[in-house]
């Protein structure tokens, strides 16, 4: 039976991060996920979780200067201290809340300096990761939603994995992303599962819920399933008003 996370970046995304936490356990999620929870004191977080019994996830290491239209730091040449800096505050945070990842989002950049210093800053996020237990992923992005983001497909993300060759480092396989991208998603899911850190879906190509839009989410859950993954995926759609009234996909899918 697939279990499920509730992104807390899109949904409740309205009231506070505590209690969109309640709100996913009430509404029968399994865990939980989010992307910048940083203005959110990590204490009450980490109350909200106790209380629910739900896992934290992952998190995102912040952007940047958003105004300025940054998604990322790790792969901007020249940038190396913040990104060390953000990198650290993510794992701190994590650890504070009792996280399972970080996500460390690479930027907008292009070219072999942007990869040199993705890698490099890779490494670094490893090793400081390492000493938590936790995992660092990477996520490819499409060009649609994220222009100009330097990770595009699963096989350049892959060919960082082996360059950076750290246990720690995984893939986030977001469904959506990778639909827009390259498709297939059945295939690439058995071929890549090994490395795989966690799975995030949401309909294509609107991002609402999963059961509307071209992708076949039961027919892709249930090769999840038979393949033996066991980890929550992780809802990260727009659910477009009332997330409570989106939900009735879960037990279709469960």
């Amino acid at each position: 039976m697939n279990s499920f996370s509730a992104n807390l970046g899109f949904l409740w995304a309205d009231i506070s991060l505590p209690d969109a936490i309640r709100a996913a356990k009430v509404a029968g999620f399994d865990a939980v996920e989010c992307h910048w929870p940083y203005d959110t004191p990590a204490e009450l977080v980490s109350d909200a979780l106790t209380q629910t019994g739900l896992d934290m996830l992952g998190l995102n290491t912040r952007r940047g200067d958003v105004a300025k239209g940054e998604n990322g730091l790790a792969a901007l040449p020249g940038r190396e201290d913040e990104a060390w800096s953000v990198i650290d505050e993510a794992i701190a945070y994590a650890v504070a809340i009792n996280a399972k990842a970080v996500h460390v989002m690479a930027g907008n950049a292009e070219g072999p300096k942007a990869h040199s210093t993705f890698v490099m800053n890779l490494r670094y996020a490893c090793e400081k990761a390492s000493e938590h237990g936790l995992k660092i992923l990477i996520e490819p992005l499409n060009k649609y939603d994220a222009p100009g983001y330097f990770l595009r497909t699963t096989g350049q993300a892959m060919m960082i994995i082996e360059e950076v060759n750290a246990d720690d480092l995984k893939l986030m396989f977001d469904c959506y992303h990778v639909q827009l991208m390259e498709g297939d998603l059945s295939h690439r899911i058995k071929t890549l599962l090994p490395k795989i850190g966690h799975i995030q879906f949401a309909g294509v190509p609107a991002r609402g819920r999963p059961d509307e839009g071209e992708i076949a989410y039961g027919h892709v859950f249930q090769t999840i399933a038979d393949l033996g993954y066991t980890g929550p995926l992780g809802a990260e759609y727009k659910p477009g008003g009332d997330t409570n009234a989106t939900l009735g996909w879960m037990n279709a899918f469960r």
